[in-house]
């Protein structure tokens, strides 16, 4: 190639690499490992993200190997597990990660990843705010939402018709957390558990996703999203989004600007 051309051509790489920098909005990290009960949803999640990635501007690194976490946090918007639990990581990993949070960073908390052995963590099951014990099976309910001014909460009915496992939570730790969206426990059976189990249900307050700040960052959690084809649903991926964005940016609350740090 004459000389020329080399450069013309170095020019032009390098002017599509800076746009390309500049349309990316944020990174987010996406920790995603398989377990006895949920690894059908790993392609079809990663899928999806690629996709709400390139319609709203941001990159992502999807990975199953928690080794990301020894490495630099600080490049990353926000970090989400999902329905991988924070119990996944070593020492030297949470200790990196309590360091992101505490400088800024932001996490977001989908299904399986809010369940971690009591007083495993205790440090994340605070970052949860709820400790998720034996949970329901998975049943058609109602879903409610709470806080419509939510970015969550955009583009859902008030009443929502959905499928999944309907946690029952607790609050050892006195966390106080904004509820999102609840669930309408007459609309299922709350007792409907895997045998060897019982729980009671939760009654009117009964949160199901919630956010709110740990350290110097943002939280935000969904316990719905059980199995794969929920990855594919247009309004569970609006609601996934809605905490990707809030979580990133503190931006969208209806009739509030950027979310004060604490």
């Amino acid at each position: 190639m004459p000389p020329v051309l080399k450069t013309l051509a170095a020019a032009l790489a390098l002017a599509a690499a800076g746009t390309s920098h500049a349309d990316s909005q944020f990174k987010l990290l996406v920790l995603a490992m398989p377990g006895k009960y949920h690894y059908e949803y790993i392609p079809i999640a990663r899928d999806s993200l690629e996709r709400l990635a390139k319609l709203h501007a941001f990159e992502f690194t999807y990975t199953n190997k928690p080794a990301v976490f020894d490495g630099d946090l600080k490049q990353y918007g926000a970090v989400m597990f999902l329905n991988t639990p924070g119990e996944e990581l070593n020492p030297a990993q949470r200790a990196n990660f309590e360091q992101y949070m505490r400088g800024g960073g932001n996490a977001i908390v989908v299904h399986r990843a809010a369940i971690t052995p009591p007083n495993g963590w205790v440090w994340y099951e605070k970052l949860v705010g709820r400790s998720v014990g034996p949970h329901p099976m998975l049943q058609t309910g109602v879903v409610t939402v709470v806080d419509k001014a939510f970015p969550a909460t955009f583009g859902l009915p008030d009443r929502w018709i959905w499928s999944d496992e309907f946690y029952v939570t607790t609050n050892p730790y006195n966390v106080k957390i904004n509820t999102v969206l609840g669930v309408d426990e007459a609309s299922y059976d709350p007792t409907k558990i895997w045998p060897g189990q019982s729980v009671q249900g939760m009654g009117p307050d009964h949160p199901i996703a919630w956010y709110h700040q740990v350290e110097k960052g943002r939280v935000f959690v969904t316990t719905l999203g059980h199995n794969g084809e929920m990855y594919r649903d247009p309004q569970y991926l609006g609601h996934l989004m809605g905490g990707i964005y809030w979580a990133v940016t503190g931006k969208g609350q209806a009739g509030k600007g950027q979310a004060a740090r604490p």
